[in-house]
């Protein structure tokens, strides 16, 4: 089994190739030109990776040494994620579906987040729970099998990795904003200042209230002194840092006290954070958990990760038709 696999839901073009088990090669073309804009351009995504994908393609196909007649299976990100970038890596996927006469197979892209833990040891036992942090999203979701997974709670607002990149562009910081934040905090005191952790029901979480305490905040205290910022930049990211790890890892320790699973793992482009990773190292080995934590490679959006989720899809038997098309809002 030689699966070609391709991920653009967003702004990285990648391609990789899983033979029997074996991750082959993992190539990731990042698009730079959003940094000019402060945020991802839909339309000039779509167009980046139009010009990306073959290079990365041909590129993952030389670094695995594989011919595409090796191939047994292509597999593409179907969603969720921006339209015109799915529509060009589920349209590559088609044609050379078509062309090499073998089976398509469409992988959920926060399903695969969770199953990049099966890229290589160690690897969670099932059942566990997974937190997915992103740009986009930020759930918990309950593990019971490769293709068996369930929410049971999730953002009601705004994704924990935007509340990240809204607070580094309010302090000035440039895009992406999230991984500057990181950088301050490591010389920052994370208890200099206190925002409002809120709460929501059950499992839920909600991030538009600590994104309004922070602008509050920086505007009262910059109109008192203008240098504010610039004057305490590393105790402020890391007051912010703290404030959203810990909102996440409450919400997480309650999901755990009730279910009962003590196999956690972390996924999604902000399980690289240094802050996340390393508090829920500490708090796995206070409450005796099993704790998975990605190396950087997978976590940000990667074509390994829709590679291995694949893999349980061929081995099942799930493979799609070529009148499939891209579902930007694509549920879990």
């Amino acid at each position: 089994m030689t699966i070609l696999a391709i991920e653009s839901s967003c702004d990285e073009t990648s391609a990789a190739i899983l033979s029997d088990g074996q991750m082959l090669s993992n190539v990731i073309a990042t698009q730079l030109i959003h940094e000019q804009y402060g945020g991802v351009v839909p339309e000039l995504a779509s167009r980046a990776h139009q010009q990306h994908i073959l290079p990365v393609v041909e590129r993952a196909l030389s670094d695995a040494k594989v011919a595409k007649t090796d191939l047994s299976a292509i597999a593409f990100t179907r969603g969720p994620g921006l339209l015109g970038s799915l529509l060009v890596g589920t349209s590559f996927a088609k044609a050379m579906a078509l062309g090499l006469a073998i089976p398509l197979i469409e992988v959920n892209h926060m399903q695969a987040h969770v199953l990049a833990h099966f890229i290589e040891d160690p690897k969670p036992a099932f059942p566990f729970l997974c937190l997915t942090v992103s740009g986009g999203h930020t759930q918990i979701i309950r593990v019971d099998g490769p293709l068996d997974m369930v929410v049971i709670g999730q953002t009601q607002d705004d994704a924990v990795g935007e509340a990240f990149d809204k607070s580094a562009k309010l302090l000035g910081l440039p895009y992406p904003g999230g991984p500057l934040i990181d950088k301050y905090a490591r010389d920052g005191n994370p208890l200099a200042y206190r925002f409002p952790m809120g709460d929501m029901p059950e499992l839920n979480f909600s991030f538009s209230g600590i994104k309004t305490a922070i602008l509050y905040f920086l505007r009262d205290n910059t109109k008192a002194n203008p240098d504010f910022i610039a004057q305490h930049l590393p105790d402020i990211c890391a007051s912010i840092q703290h404030t959203l790890v810990q909102m996440l890892l409450t919400k997480l320790k309650r999901a755990a006290r009730e279910t009962g699973i003590r196999e956690i793992a972390i996924a999604g482009g902000v399980s690289a954070n240094s802050g996340l990773r390393t508090a829920l190292t500490t708090l796995g080995t206070e409450l005796v958990w099993n704790v998975y934590i990605p190396r950087f490679e997978y976590c940000t959006d990667n074509a390994a990760m829709i590679a291995i989720a694949a893999r349980f899809k061929y081995e099942q038997g799930e493979f799609t038709p070529q009148t499939v098309s891209p579902i930007p809002r694509m549920s879990f």
